[in-house]
């Protein structure tokens, strides 16, 4: 359902979203768009002597596709129509790698909504992302800034 306000939220929402898998693509184009060729990412001959033994996603890689699968909801289910900005994210960590055709989904919670003004708020989600074997990859809290209004829900 569309949310227009940070009113329209309550503690203790949940989403979650359809899963997308990770291909080889994506992580030779988000090498190629960051820069970052760690061979952990890029070379197969190197990887394969990691403890991982084989080529992972990069941690960023995760951690923007797994969030922004929150769209696939529709634009403002996670963000309102009211939204400003991003405005932060806390307690970022990657539990387990993420290697070329797992598939993840993104799990969240509205943790904390908070008044910062008569026109402002703070809406706080805490989101996993987790693989098809129901694993944990990677954990944040999100801080969206978003306006306040009437609930329209």
């Amino acid at each position: 359902m569309e949310k227009r306000v940070l009113e329209d939220y309550t503690v203790g929402e949940r989403l979650v979203t359809p899963a997308r898998t990770i291909t080889e693509g994506d992580i030779v184009n988000f090498a190629a768009f960051t820069g970052d060729w760690h061979p952990l990412h890029t070379d197969v001959p190197y990887a394969a002597t990691t403890p991982f033994g084989e080529r992972i996603a990069h941690g960023m890689l995760v951690l923007s596709v797994g969030s922004a699968l929150a769209f696939r909801l529709g634009a403002w289910v996670m963000l309102p129509r009211s939204f400003i900005a991003f405005y932060g994210m806390d307690r970022v960590r990657f539990t387990k790698p993420v290697k070329i055709g797992d598939t993840l989904r993104l799990e969240a919670e509205v943790v904390s909504i908070e008044n910062k003004d008569e026109q402002r708020g703070v809406l706080t989600w805490d989101g996993r992302i987790l693989n098809q074997r129901d694993e944990s990859c990677c954990l944040y809290v999100m801080k969206l800034l978003c306006g306040r209004g009437e609930r329209t829900v």
